[in-house]
């Protein structure tokens, strides 16, 4: 089953483009001109990967990803003809996973959305993998359960007792990493080298910070988890 990709942009040229290119490359695409229709078609077709452009009328791209991350983590990557470091920070923090400056040729618009949906199909690997060690539910459709916790690999999203949860990306990059070791303590530098990359500039309390909005969201009581197990100078643990 090929892999579904949103394109949303105002410029119908570009749009085009962009669509026409995808498709030859095998994927299925869907296309918006506003933000409006660009989150109705995001909650209903549930794509692979979502290309949002910034200047869009009406509702801009940085709302429309804010609106998107409080129900779906959904890879997003920004499309925008302003430079300003300014924009790329602030769309980074609102939950765009990569971000391409116009003009941009589309050999490199193709490998960057390659790259993206390629890391999306390792963590479903991963997953599925991890669940088979560890003996965790996989429900149809690529969901792993642990009790009234579900993480839907097909829509990357996660969910508490049938709620959407409104993850960050890295938190629901973490909350995979740890899913994918079930069990097993993990070093705050282990944890930041794979989920943040090595090369981050950034210390290990970027963890102990992410680690705790995660349980705010996941556990019932944050104060005192079940899930994210704090081992005393060694780590952390998942118990699922």
């Amino acid at each position: 089953m090929p892999e579904k990709i949103l394109v949303v942009d105002d410029e119908i040229s570009l749009l085009e483009t962009l669509a026409y290119n995808l498709q030859k490359q095998g994927y299925e695409v869907e296309t918006a001109g506003d933000g409006l229709n660009a989150l109705t078609l995001a909650q209903s077709a549930h794509p692979d990967l979502i290309v949002l452009d910034l200047m869009l009328p009406g509702m801009d791209g940085f709302e429309v990803c804010r609106e998107l991350r409080k129900t779906m983590n959904t890879p997003v990557l920004i499309l925008t003809a302003r430079d300003d470091e300014i924009d790329r920070v602030v769309g980074l923090e609102v939950g765009a996973d990569d971000y391409l400056t116009k003009p941009f040729s589309m050999r490199e618009f193709l490998a960057r959305v390659k790259a993206l949906l390629r890391r999306v199909r390792m963590i479903r690997e991963e997953l599925t993998s991890a669940a088979q060690q560890t003996g965790s539910t996989l429900a149809p459709g690529n969901s792993l359960i642990y009790g009234s916790l579900v993480i839907d690999l097909s829509r990357h999203e996660v969910r508490l007792r049938d709620q959407a949860l409104a993850l960050k990306p890295k938190e629901y990059e973490l909350l995979v990493y740890f899913a994918q070791h079930q069990g097993v303590v993990l070093s705050r530098d282990l944890i930041l080298e794979n989920v943040w990359g090595w090369d981050f500039t950034g210390d290990s309390r970027t963890v102990d910070v992410h680690m705790r909005w995660l349980r705010e969201k996941i556990e019932e009581d944050p104060s005192n988890p079940t899930r994210l197990i704090t081992v005393r100078g060694a780590g952390y643990r998942f118990e699922g």
